[in-house]
């Protein structure tokens, strides 16, 4: 979990927001991310193949409701971006990948539901019936680091709903969640389109 959820703020513009909780959560959700990749990707280069996977909230130019988390979240996809440029001579991949509206532990928890029972809180949220596992995310991550031709793919911001089409995994219940298709559905109307992918 990245920490960030809490220091949110989606109710103030920028301009009335706090500041020092604002830059806390560009350094959790930043700094995190090079740490992590200044000290692993010197292993990556040395075995000459891997892959890099930068995990965000969507895969769009959309803006996502709160300009910290809206540039938290941005500059995820572009780190990817940036290892891609600078690990592609080394035969080293970096994408970013987004999941739907993720079940995560957190989530259950704000719904207060767990993964056996989570279909109680779609009274609460419609929406969370097209929710995701992590595991969702996690099949779609595998399916990345299994592909012979994963250089094809380095750089680009994926999301689960397009990689269970073209790997053919499922959710662990034999679902196959597609955020995208949902959006477009039920969301569109009311929210604007998703957006062109990066």
């Amino acid at each position: 979990m990245w920490g960030g959820d809490p220091l949110t703020d989606w109710e103030h513009p920028l301009w009335e927001q706090d500041l020092d909780t604002g830059l806390r959560l560009l350094r959790q959700a930043v700094e995190t991310h090079v740490i992590t990749s200044r000290f692993a990707l010197p292993l990556l280069v040395a075995r000459g193949r891997g892959l890099v996977v930068e995990v965000t909230d969507g895969n769009t130019a959309r803006y996502r409701g709160s300009l910290f988390y809206d540039l938290a979240k941005s500059a995820v996809i572009r780190l990817a971006v940036a290892q891609a440029a600078e690990l592609k001579p080394h035969g080293v991949a970096a994408v970013a990948v987004t999941p739907g509206f993720l079940r995560s532990e957190a989530v259950l928890d704000h719904f207060g539901v767990t993964e056996d029972n989570w279909r109680d809180a779609i009274a609460e949220d419609p929406h969370f019936a097209h929710s995701e596992t992590p595991a969702y995310l996690g099949r779609a991550v595998a399916a990345l680091a299994a592909d012979p031709d994963i250089m094809d793919k380095t750089g680009r911001a994926l999301a689960t709903w397009g990689l269970y089409r073209q790997y053919g995994f499922t959710d662990i219940d034999g679902s196959r969640p597609d955020w995208a298709a949902h959006w477009t559905s039920a969301l569109e109307d009311e929210h604007g389109p998703l957006g062109d992918p990066l």
